[in-house]
């Protein structure tokens, strides 16, 4: 399968000299198209480090990071902000709406960004809205809306530019058990439509809805390729 994501001896080292931290050292990893991936560590491990860098969000300071077949560790800040508009939506924890605006307004904003149409921009959000079981909750406001409805609006925002990669960071953390699977049941679903998904998570039972995790410890990737199956039994990868 092609490589999405490609890792060269990636490092990302904060601070200097006596106060120098190792955040990721010398990180291979390939995560290809249209997979299902999920990124579990401890605390510190260097996985929420590593997906900013997947993200575009921070640069590594070391090594090469190929997303798309882009060296995107080279490029320029104005490269970087149309890589994450146009390739890439984000799925936080906190769901990161305008409590001012509509759902709808709300999916439309990553378009204006992009320069899309405004007729467009409507039809191509009401969509997304639909897409996530939310067609009839296009004119509420975000505290009109439950936790998991706003998690769900969140995500039509960020499909609503047809990625190639959904990251999601702790997605379900401030849900309940029941919206939990309802919310993993959508990811599935753009799974299966062809999007690759990278998901950072801490929770066993979110993970095993991948097809693979990668384990993070003390900065460096430990299992490349864990079953999801055998995350029960795991305490601490030797």
């Amino acid at each position: 399968m092609t490589p999405l994501i490609q890792f060269q001896q990636v490092s990302k080292v904060y601070g200097m000299g006596n106060t120098e931290v190792h955040a990721l050292w010398q990180v291979d990893l390939t995560i290809s198209r249209g997979e299902y991936c999920a990124i579990m560590g401890p605390s510190g491990s260097g996985k929420s480090t590593a997906m900013n860098v997947i993200g575009c969000l921070d640069r590594p300071t070391s090594g090469s990071y190929y997303f798309d077949g882009e060296n995107v560790a080279a490029l320029d800040d104005t490269a970087l902000t149309h890589i994450r508009n146009r390739k890439i939506g984000f799925v936080f924890q906190q769901f990161h709406l305008l409590p001012q605006l509509t759902a709808l307004e709300n999916v439309m904003l990553p378009m204006v960004y992009a320069g899309v149409p405004a007729a467009e921009r409507r039809d191509r959000a009401t969509r997304a809205l639909q897409q996530v079981g939310l067609g009839d909750r296009i004119v509420n406001k975000p505290t009109q809306l439950s936790g998991g409805q706003q998690q769900r609006v969140a995500i039509a925002r960020a499909i609503v530019n047809c990625p190639l990669l959904i990251l999601a960071d702790e997605p379900t953390g401030a849900l309940d058990s029941h919206t939990t699977q309802e919310v993993l049941t959508i990811f599935e679903e753009l799974h299966q439509s062809g999007i690759t998904v990278v998901m950072v998570t801490h929770e066993p039972e979110v993970a095993k809805h991948t097809q693979r995790i990668v384990w993070f410890r003390d900065g460096q990737v430990i299992e490349p390729h864990l079953n999801p199956k055998d995350i029960g039994a795991l305490t601490a990868p030797a």
